[in-house]
This record gives structure tokens, sequence and C-alpha cells, in this order.
């Protein structure tokens, strides 16, 4: 293959000088081309080539001069860049409109893939202002995963256990809640680290959303006393009960949920799902509790100033069964704040997240199976992060060490 000949500007320069000066001596300019290219070495076209360039860059003839030419093929090859940078930036707009701050460069690799073959990698990279040796560099880990640093191991392990703690745990755990599971089933793991990898793997926790009120006041009944003063801790099981009643709506109407929790553990001991929000819907969640905790005496039961509380279907209940009645004010829910907190658990956490409800029947099964998750495997952080049945189990283990010794 012959290579194309090329020569220096002296040697062009020279040229073309002797043409103009021997110019007189030829019959034709042409003639003094052909008999000065043939010993430059060049053809007779390329010598007038830089003939005329000469003349037309010295004014002699008209034309656009090489600086001029130069000039507008500069402004030309700009012009086709701003063009592309611009069509890069418009696609790289919409490939990334979620987001405000700069990319993860994984998103800015798989960028450049979709679009590599129109605009190629360099131009990409200059207007995205990422090195190409990045992105060669994330293709060859990408193809070699052994090559790749000690944490991105250790993420690809720990992506699979979170998703199993969130999703076993009714895909309501956040952060702190899956990073508790995990240490409690010996993983060493760090809280920051949980919160990259669930945002990585596009999962959050449940949040709590605004209550409904459902206390109505009945003035004309006896009232208890507060005994409770907004201090929800007890010392023992069924020392301090608290209940409350919480609705739901559904397609048919809605439906009325009432909950009975021992202060001690946090733990639902009794519940109820009815149509109507009269006494049996808590007189029935109260004896549940009572079956449920062997019918224990001496208990304090706290509640809010409904009218069902305060009924005297209710109130003698309480009585036949040993109890103490307490309640709190009206429309304060600082004065049965755990038993608002249950209710607002139990909205976050099922009906919120899993609605639109049918009817009662499809509430009263999803209600089941949240308390039985809630009292054997949730976590709460008021207890040590434990589930309520494990911290009672923890007392009364202790109660039998201590009795023994």
């Amino acid at each position: 293959m012959n290579k194309r000949a090329t020569y220096s500007a002296e040697v062009r320069e020279r040229a073309v000088r002797m043409v103009l000066t021997s110019e007189h001596e030829h019959p034709s300019r042409w003639a003094a081309l052909v008999s000065i290219s043939s010993k430059i070495g060049c053809t007779p076209e390329t010598l007038r080539a830089w003939v005329n360039r000469i003349e037309v860059d010295s004014g002699k003839k008209p034309g656009v001069t090489s600086d001029a030419a130069a000039k507008i093929k500069q402004l030309e090859r700009e012009n086709k860049e701003l063009k592309q940078a611009n069509e890069i930036l418009k696609k790289a707009a919409a490939f990334f409109c979620p987001g405000g701050a700069r990319p993860q460069t994984e998103e800015v690799v798989q960028f450049i893939d979709a679009h590599r073959v129109l605009h190629g990698v360099e131009p990409i990279c200059r207007v995205l202002q990422i090195a190409p040796s990045t992105y060669y560099r994330c293709k060859s880990l990408e193809a070699q995963p052994e090559r790749r640093c000690q944490r991105y191991h250790q993420d690809e392990a720990l992506k699979p256990e979170i998703l199993r703690v969130w999703q076993d745990n009714r895909q309501c755990y956040g952060i702190r809640k899956v990073w508790k599971q995990l240490k409690r089933e010996d993983f060493t793991v760090a809280r920051c680290t949980v919160a990259r990898l669930m945002s990585t793997l596009g999962i959050q926790g449940v949040r709590r959303g605004s209550r409904c009120i459902t206390t109505i006041p009945d003035d004309s009944a006896a009232k208890p006393l507060e005994l409770v003063k907004r201090e929800f801790s007890a010392n023992r099981p069924n020392q301090l009960w608290v209940a409350d009643i919480t609705y739901v709506a559904t397609w048919s109407g809605f439906v009325y949920v009432a909950f009975v929790i021992d202060v001690f553990s946090r733990k639902i001991v009794g519940w109820r799902v009815m149509k109507s929000m009269q006494t049996q819907l808590i007189l029935d969640a109260l004896e549940q509790a009572l079956w449920a905790r062997g019918k224990p005496k001496g208990v304090i039961h706290h509640s809010d100033r409904g009218s069902q509380y305060v009924s005297i279907r209710y109130s003698e209940r309480l009585s036949e069964a040993g109890f103490t009645a307490s309640v709190g004010s009206v429309g304060d829910s600082y004065d049965n704040a755990l038993a608002e907190t249950i209710n607002g658990l139990y909205k976050a956490e099922v009906i919120y997240k899993d609605g639109p409800w049918r009817g009662l029947e499809q509430v009263e099964l999803a209600t089941l199976d949240w308390v039985d998750w809630f009292n054997n495997r949730r976590l709460l952080s008021s207890i040590g992060d434990i589930p309520p049945a494990e911290y009672e189990e923890n007392y009364y283990r202790q109660l039998t060490q201590d009795t023994a010794a």
C-alpha cells in the first residue's frame, strides 16, 4: 500500500516561489507547474493548489483565506460538539430527572451504555464530567466481580438478608427496626449501612398517618377517676391495661376495632372487630383479654371517656373481674397515649398499607395476622427492641430464678 507523500511548509513555500519567479520562462503557468513539480516530487495539480492558496492568502485572487477557512472549520466543529452536548444533556435530564443531586456513578454508567453507540463514550463523559477511565473501570469490574472491593461483596451478601427481614415483617420495618433485627440474628452491620442498602433496594418502612376521633363522651354517665396520670409503665404483667377503639373504612361501610393492651410488655391481650361502636365491641375485647390472661385480679383498666367505656355494663364487668377503672379526659390523646400509639401502628402497618378493604371479614383476618406478628415477632423499642411475648418470657424466667435462689 502506497503511503501518501507529505511535504513540509518550507518545501511548499519554496516550490510556490519557484513557480512564480520562473513562470515567465515557460509558455504557460501549467508548463511551469509540470517542470517544477517533477523536480520536487509532487504532482502538478498539488503544486497548482499550493500556488492558488498562496495567491488567495496574499489577496491576489478572490476566495477564502487559509485563516478564514481554519476559523470556519473550527466554528463548524464547535457547533457540532455543542449540538451533540445539548442532545446528550436533554437525554441525561430525562434519564436522571427523579434526583436533584449528582447521580451515582452506577447510574451514569447505565446512561453511557444506553447512548454510547450514538454519541460515543468520550463525548458523553466530557458532557457529564466523568473521566472515561472511570467508566471503563466500572465496566471492567462488572465483567470481573471478583476484583471489586470488600465492601461490595459485603453489600451483596447483606442485601438479600435486609430484604428478607423487611418482607418477613409485613414490609413495615424501617431502617432502625431492620438493623435491630439483623443484630438479633448476629449480623455485624452498621445502621448507616442498612440505611444505604435499603435506599439502594428501594424499600422503606411504613409511616404513621393521621388518626380519626372515636371518643364520644357521655356526660350523664359516672366517670371513674384518672389513676394513671400519663405514667404508662408497669412493674409486672397484668398490673395496668389500656384500651381504645379505632375505625376502618371499607367498601361496605365503617368497621370498628377495639384493643386491650398490657402496659408492661405492650402485648395486645384482647381485640375485637365489629360493624357497630357499641359497648358489646369493647366487652368482647375485654372478655378475650380476661380468658387469655387467666382472669387476673387487681388490674388497673385505663381508657378514654368514651360512652362505651363509662357505660354501666362495662363498669359492672370491670367490677366483677376485680379491676379498678381509670379514665382520661376528653379530646386529649396524651391521657391514653399508649393505646393511641398501638392504634397508630395498626393503621400504618395494616390499614393504610394493605387497603382498600372490602368488608369486616377481610379486616378481621388482617387484624388477626397483625396481632400475632405484633405480639410474637415485632421489635418494640420501648421494651428493648424485642417482641412483647419474649419480654414477658424473660420476666417470668427471671422471676423463677429469683424465687429458686
